[in-house]
């Protein structure tokens, strides 16, 4: 459902929880729901897309359905969600539960099962649906910190089952007190006659007395510029709570009429990145705050806003005075307004900037830079506004490297789909390297294998750096168990690897006896063994291979001995006496 009266997005997002049954989810821990996250909160390259429930700072607190239905899918990560539950219920949504420890005695042996049977301890496993049935309130793991987690917490989604996009919990009558209106830090003007990757906004700190105002004593802003758009600085938070979270709903008004509305209901994990849009990317870039705009960018595909009228810029023709009002909500409708005015000065008028650039980047256009050696592609998707992109060649030599370094465009100009980026290298290479080629975004240290395209090397990227080509003949190297013929292991609990590599691990692989043995990998720090009855006692080798991007391998063997351990007894020291003469 959309609504497209001036008026009615406003309406439709008070009421969005209207469309989503209430109360038919319980909180997933037995204890009060206390947040340090919301939906929507701001993230590196992504909106928050669930709940982060507090575990009071504890894991392996016990994790139980949030309802009735069925566990549909499993999934187990280096990062992310590290490991992950999902159900699906019966009403068409279904709910995530990530970050956990074991899961549920009987899951837990079924995902080992599947693990040993595909030999991979990263798995995404879809689940019949009459496997693991559940109930409202079933214990079905403990909570965690695995997977991209910071600390002890439940990260909790619902989703809308058909279309997989998360939807807000909070819409949903989950038990979270809610009394406090959003706080509104710093208003940011942007002059619209220019890319956004090209100025710094004009910021006005925010105060508050009865209500919210510039601090300029006129509460008044002048405009140098006939067209603008406005930014917000902005948290919210919970009853009991001092954690900041994101803003729910923002819309902006000029002289009594709706502009254009933000409001955090649904997103698709295939827009998500969106929120490079959404924010002024550049300040937070250059270690600013977030600031979220009030306008929508040309190249913004996502349904975050609601476009009433002119993408929400603010056309200033006359030079009278114009109401602005700055409406900031949450899911409970406490609100929060900022007043103001603003006046355009045409003889503030400025000057801008004509000196040349490389390339031109045009949202809804295909984007090509070609040199003598170096080109990207950027498509259609790519950039959210218009911006003016540089190059720099460097053909400094390097050890290792077959191409000069190039850079191109500024880490503080985003882009949503991957870049090619295409390089001629500067010398012929041996046929037996030319599968060993990588290249190396400097900048941000990504690194990819090279293909070959009619004497070009192609990768892609998602951020704009330096990038140079390097042959890669060094293979991994792998931490040493032990140097005797057969070590002993019988008092050891596990058994750890921290393989590295120049450019990069592609993949880690264990063998015990010729038969692959799970080693687990949480948050990319180490391989990890831990002894269990897949290693009973007795002597056994270990095989271990290690490969890198481009197909290097490395292999280490080892003989080891395991049986029943008994720590040794200490003998008690007796303390000496002194006589007494």
């Amino acid at each position: 459902m959309r609504v497209f009266v001036l008026f009615g997005f406003v309406i439709f997002c008070l009421n969005a929880e209207a469309q989503y049954p209430q109360n038919y989810f319980r909180n997933p821990l037995n204890i009060p729901i206390s947040l340090s996250a919301n939906f929507g909160e701001l993230r590196s390259n992504h909106w928050h897309m669930g709940l982060d429930i507090r575990t009071q700072q504890r894991v392996n607190l016990p994790v139980h359905a949030a309802a009735e239905g069925y566990i549909a899918r499993v999934k187990i990560e280096p990062g992310g969600f590290g490991r992950a539950i999902y159900i699906n219920h019966p009403n068409g949504y279904s709910t995530l539960y990530a970050h956990l420890n074991d899961f549920f005695p009987a899951l837990e042996q079924y995902v080992k099962d599947q693990q040993y049977k595909q030999q991979t301890w990263a798995i995404d496993l879809p689940i019949p649906a009459n496997l693991f049935v559940v109930k409202k309130g079933t214990f079905i793991a403990y909570s965690g910190t695995t997977g991209g987690s910071q600390g002890p917490h439940l990260h909790f989604e619902i989703r809308d089952t058909k279309t997989e996009n998360c939807l807000n919990p909070l819409l949903f009558g989950l038990p979270v007190p809610d009394a406090v209106p959003p706080t509104l830090t710093r208003l940011a003007m942007y002059d619209r006659n220019e890319s956004l990757y090209m100025q710094s906004p004009q910021l006005f700190p925010l105060m508050k007395s009865n209500s919210y105002s510039l601090t300029a004593k006129s509460n008044t802003i002048v405009s140098s510029s006939g067209k603008i758009s406005f930014g917000l600085q902005a948290t919210d938070r919970q009853s009991g709570s001092n954690n900041p979270n994101g803003i729910y709903l923002a819309t902006i008004y000029c002289d009594g009429t709706p502009l254009t509305s933000f409001a955090l209901n649904d997103i698709s994990y295939n827009d998500t990145r969106y929120i490079n849009a959404q924010i002024d990317y550049r300040y937070r870039k250059r270690g600013g705050a977030y600031l979220q705009h009030l306008s929508k960018l040309p190249g913004d595909n996502s349904d975050v806003y609601e476009v009433l009228q002119n993408d929400g810029i603010i056309m200033l023709n006359d030079t009278v005075l114009h109401t602005i009002k700055i409406e900031v909500k949450d899911q409970a409708a406490n609100t929060t307004v900022l007043d103001f005015k603003v006046r355009y000065d045409s003889s503030l008028n400025k000057i801008y900037s004509d000196a040349e650039h490389d390339v031109i980047l045009i949202p809804g256009n295909m984007n090509v830079l070609e040199k003598e050696d170096f080109e990207i592609v950027v498509d259609e998707r790519g950039v959210y506004d218009t911006v003016a992109v540089d190059y720099k060649r460097n053909p400094a030599f390097v050890e290792g490297a077959v191409s000069a370094a190039h850079t191109i465009g500024s880490k503080e100009i985003p882009l949503q789909t991957n870049m090619i980026v295409r390089i001629k290298p500067l010398q012929a290479i041996a046929d037996n390297e030319k599968e060993k080629i990588v290249i190396k975004n400097i900048n941000e240290g990504d690194v990819m294998k090279a293909t070959w395209q009619n004497g070009w090397l192609s990768a892609s990227f998602r951020e704009f750096g330096t990038f140079r080509a390097y042959v890669d003949s060094e293979p991994p190297k792998i931490n040493s168990l032990g140097k005797t013929d057969t070590l002993n292991l019988s008092a050891s609990k596990r058994i750890v690897f921290y393989p590295k590599d120049n450019f990069g691990i592609s993949s880690f692989r264990a063998e015990l006896d010729g038969q692959w043995l799970r080693f687990t990998n949480d948050k990319y720090s180490a391989f990890i063994y831990e002894f269990d009855e897949k290693c009973p006692y007795g002597v056994h080798e270990l095989k271990v291979t290690v490969k890198d991007l481009v197909g290097n391998e490395t292999v280490e063997s080892w003989r080891f001995k395991r049986h029943p351990y008994t720590p040794p007894v200490r003998k008690a020291v007796k303390k000496k006496t002194t006589k007494k003469h």
